[in-house]
Parts: C-alpha cells; structure tokens; sequence
C-alpha cells in the first residue's frame, strides 16, 4: 500500500491549492475566503452534503462509500487558520497580506485534506461515511472547541475522529505518532501586580512592585523543580511584564503575564494553586498587593490506543514500517484537536515537513514534497476503516 498513484497524479494539482492558500493567509475565526474555497471545491468534488458556518466558519463534507452496510462513520480534520506574523522566505507566492502568514503549515493541511476528498469522491472504495472536517481558529482561538459544541459529532454521527499536523525535523515521507498525551494542555496566566508608586530618586517612600516581579518570577520556578513530581512535567514561562513609562517613575502597578504547559491534570491543578500562594504570599510580604488569574487553554492532546495503532499501520503502509516512529516524545505545544479527542476516540499522527524552519518562525514553509505522503494516509484511512 505505497503512494497511490492518483494521489501522486493530483500532487500538483494540490500544491497549487497549497500556495494559493499560503498567498491569501486568514486569521482565527475570519477564514472567509479560505473556508468560501474549501466549500466550492468539495462540492465539485460531488460530496454528497457539503455544510459551512459550524463553528462560526467551519466547513463540513459528508462522503458515503460505495457500501453503507458497516454503519461506521470517521471524521478527519484540517485546520484552515494562519498566524499573526510577517513572512520572511522570500518565496514567489509568499502571503500577500501584510502581518499575516501560513507559519504553521495550515494551507498544507487544507489542501492535503482536500486533495483526499476529491479522490475519495472519485472513487468511493469504502463501505461507511467519511467526514472531512475543515476548521477555523486552531492558533489560539479554540475553533475545535466551537465546532464541538455546534454538534459536530452528534450531527454527523462521528465515531471515531483523526487529525494530522506537519513536524520540521521529521523528514519527509516520514510519520511520528504516540499513544496517550502527545501535546499539553495549555494555560494562560495574568500575574497582577500594585504598589505605591513615587519618585525614583526616592524609593524608600513609595512600594516598587518591580522587584516583587523579580521574586515572584524566580519563585515560580521553584514550582516545576521543587514542588512538580520530578519524572513528571511542566514548563511555566513569564513571556511579558508591562510597568512604567519614564525613566524616573517608580511605577504603581506592574503585569506580567505567560503560559503554563502541563501533561496531567493533577499537575495542572498543583501548579495553579501554587502559582497563585506564591504570587500572592511573596507580595504580601513586600508590602504590594498581588493577584494570579490563571486561564484555562487547550486541554491535553491524548491519543486513544486502538485507533493510534490503527492509524500507525496504515502510515507504516504507506511508508514503510521503518519510517513511522511509533514512541515519539510528546510535545509542551497544544492543539485544539484535542476538543475533538475529547469527545470521540481518534489519533494526531505527525507527517514529515523536513529540515525547514520550525512552525511559527517567519521563514517557516510547508514542504511540498511531503503532500503524496499526507494525503495518501487520509485516504487510506478511510479505506483500510472501512473496507469495501
């Protein structure tokens, strides 16, 4: 089960729905015309429903194979949305948007997703029903989440559910997979922070919350070393602190804000609580006042054993068994997949994108050479699920 030869046919037929998308990046929830071109094409497909605003502008193709005696059906999810950041490749079709671009391989994974649809409508060598799930606002924005909660499952009868994501490092051709948390849940946290502020020739008679900031921000360390089981795992990172304006003002208030990456609910429970003693006892006595509002994200990306195994074998058939790396570490970044793994079994597979710059950097590129490989495991999927 290599490459399918009509998947390799269509490759460059996708790779230049691939770089239109890249052209024309969206943001978050506003993936009109992304979304507006995802739903024209599938239903030139001849997808037997086609159905958008799920999620606000999510798009929904339902595709029957030829059979329909199994009763299974199977979603599979792309994500649509771009990032706030200004592109630096270079390329000949780089985002035309100023501030926007595709700097984590979402055009890649539309048009890989798209490019399965249109050979499963083809050619309909399944018995069951394929969803093809195309969703808005995975960076930041919880577009899982929305779409979750507008039914998707229940609607469409989704039993079982699979995501794909391309990973720099990886070489292409390549897959990588794991069963149990494969990303972590991500949380959010304003750190807030008041004093009494005063001249900065005079210290003494105001209450500088700069270096109750300093305090707090090597305390919270302390959380993860001394307080987080040491074979277990978290990351707190401050990532801004905003006081002051001039270079004589000792400020009155001070903000920090950050990220807590955990994979254990238990961990994810201690480090708040603790984050939030920590901030409010080191300001107590320094004589400021503090507070911790800590932010609940994007929950554990957790990958179900049996349908891990299952989507491992049939990555190992396309590729070969040599070139799926079936125990690869989980990753402190978050997916809102992890909406959809909460509600129906399923799996995130890792597809090779190579030795390019790494997602979020703004000479990051999705490889083409890596669409026969992704988009031959979506239809194969489908196929080897439910077999004709």
């Amino acid at each position: 089960m290599p490459i399918i030869n009509r998947v390799a046919d269509l490759a460059d037929e996708i790779t230049a729905w691939r770089r239109d998308f890249h052209e024309n990046p969206e943001l978050l929830f506003d993936v009109h015309r992304t979304a507006g071109i995802v739903a024209e094409k599938l239903k030139e497909f001849g997808c037997d429903e086609v159905t958008t605003g799920i999620g606000q502008t999510g798009v929904v193709a339902v595709i029957k194979g030829r059979k329909s005696g199994s009763g299974k059906v199977i979603g599979l999810r792309a994500d649509m949305d771009a990032l706030p950041i200004e592109e630096a490749t270079g390329l000949a079709y780089a985002s035309k948007v100023p501030g926007k671009m595709h700097a984590c391989g979402h055009d890649g994974h539309t048009a890989m997703l798209l490019g399965a649809a249109k050979y499963l409508a083809e050619t309909r060598n399944f018995d069951g029903t394929a969803i093809i799930i195309f969703q808005p606002a995975e960076e930041g924005g919880g577009g899982g989440d929305a779409m979750v909660k507008d039914g998707l499952m229940e609607r469409w009868g989704i039993q079982e559910v699979y995501g794909m994501h391309n990973m720099p490092g990886i070489p292409v051709g390549q897959f990588a997979v794991r069963t149990g948390p494969a990303m972590a849940a991500a949380d959010r946290f304003v750190i807030d922070l008041e004093g009494k502020g005063g001249h900065g020739a005079m210290p003494h008679l105001a209450i500088d919350p700069v270096p109750v900031a300093f305090s707090i921000g090597q305390a919270l360390q302390t959380i993860v070393s001394r307080n987080v089981d040491p074979v277990e795992c978290a990351v707190i990172s401050i990532t801004a602190i905003h006081a002051g304006e001039a270079f004589n003002v000792i400020p009155q208030t001070l903000r920090m804000i950050g990220t807590v990456r955990t994979f254990k609910p238990e961990v994810q429970d201690l480090v708040e609580a603790r984050m939030k003693q920590t901030v409010e006892g080191i300001a107590a006595a320094m004589n400021c006042t503090g507070t911790c509002d800590y932010l609940r994200g994007y929950p554990v990306t957790f990958n179900h054993e049996k349908q891990t195994e299952f989507a491992a074998g049939v990555a190992k058939a396309i590729v070969g068994a040599d070139k799926v790396d079936t125990d690869t570490p989980p990753l402190m970044g978050a997916e809102d997949f992890s909406y959809m793994l909460n509600a129906r079994p399923g799996c995130y597979i890792f597809v090779g994108n190579g030795d390019t710059a790494s997602c979020h950097h703004p000479a990051y590129n999705f490889d083409d050479k890596a669409i026969p490989a992704g988009t031959s495991y979506w239809a194969k999927l489908v196929e080897t699920a439910m077999p004709a």
